[in-house]
């Protein structure tokens, strides 16, 4: 109930685009169904013009599926998507033309130079001669590889290659961007370089960005963040609004019998401990005094304990009941 009522809040003034001043991104009711089991649920939520939105869910939980149909490879069962305005069922071709994206699989050429990569990409979009390797250099540049522009895709670094496949989705000036699961396969630091490169763009050229991910530092660097479980947007916020609904500190138990401790737990100290992937949270305020209290009751029991300011993991897993690395079952054509 409380999770329905944030979307409600956070979405109710701009379901569609006539309302709001257009969005860049909306969905409404959205559903899709691979034979007997349904991927997404009614999903309905908006991303704002220059915002940069995270959808985070754990695999399996329809972030694949929604992502495929934002980017027109596949229509929804049911319910709607605009993009800028155009009703993704009869616009794809206008959507298209406003559209970068870049795939959680590499899509880049490992046989053609960083620069071929970019010129071919260009000649999809009907840019041409002069003009097309100009602004190939140019984003190349932005992103900081035009050093590496005639060196094989196949001999860049995880990292150096992420940012050629985001100045392919630049190439043509595209108004949103559309990455899924961008810091998947990067060490932490690549990843903040890339995510700090989104950050530049936005400030420049104005571009929206909707980012799936499971990565919590990924999300955290959003504007806002939708979280996605088992096919309905279950929260929306900001990081910060979203942390603030997680009471007080997190406290996690390692123990012997995780199961037989909750519920000592529970009696003794009047509270809801969660079972997490073999670990128990428990949302306590002053999570150090608690933390004394229940190593003195049980100090047969525990194996370790730790205590901290909520994440966006923990935010999950209060709505939720599972962690965020949990998967649920694969999706059709895609986790």
């Amino acid at each position: 109930l409380g999770s329905r009522a944030v979307v409600s809040q956070s979405s109710s003034s701009v379901d569609s685009p006539a309302v709001g001043g257009q969005p860049a991104v909306s969905t409404q009711d959205l559903r899709h169904v691979y034979g007997t089991r349904t991927a997404l649920d009614g999903v309905t939520f908006s991303v704002r013009r220059g915002e940069i939105f995270g959808l985070l869910g754990e695999n399996g939980g329809g972030k694949t599926t929604l992502f495929k149909i934002l980017c027109t490879l596949m229509p929804p069962t049911a319910g709607k998507a605009w993009l800028l305005g155009h009703d993704l069922s009869a616009g794809a071709h206008s959507v298209r033309r406003n559209l970068g994206v870049v795939f959680q699989n590499p899509s880049l050429d490992p046989k053609l130079t960083v620069l071929e990569n970019l010129v071919h990409q260009g000649r999809l979009y009907g840019l041409r001669g002069a003009s097309l390797k100009s602004r190939a250099r140019e984003v190349l540049g932005r992103l900081g590889v035009a050093d590496r522009s005639r060196d094989l895709a196949e001999t860049l670094s995880g990292g150096l290659q992420r940012r050629t496949e985001l100045a392919k989705a630049l190439l043509h000036r595209p108004k949103v961007l559309l990455l899924d699961e961008p810091g998947t396969g990067l060490d932490p630091g690549v990843r903040k370089d890339f995510d700090d490169y989104l950050l530049e763009l936005r400030e420049a050229e104005g571009i929206t960005v909707l980012l799936t991910t499971h990565i919590l530092e990924e999300a955290d660097r959003c504007d806002r963040v939708g979280f996605l479980h088992r096919g309905e947007i279950v929260a929306i916020g900001t990081p910060d609004e979203l942390k603030a609904r997680v009471g007080g500190d997190v406290v996690v138990i390692q123990a012997s019998d995780p199961e037989a401790l909750a519920a000592k737990v529970r009696e003794r100290f009047d509270c809801d401990p969660q079972l997490v992937r073999g670990t128990l949270r428990v949302e306590r305020p002053k999570g150090h005094e608690f933390v004394r209290d229940v190593v003195e009751a049980f100090p047969g029991e525990i194996r370790s304990i730790t205590f901290g300011k909520p994440t966006l993991e923990d935010v999950f897993v209060r709505l939720t009941g599972r962690g965020i690395y949990e998967e649920e079952a694969a999706e059709g054509g895609g986790s």
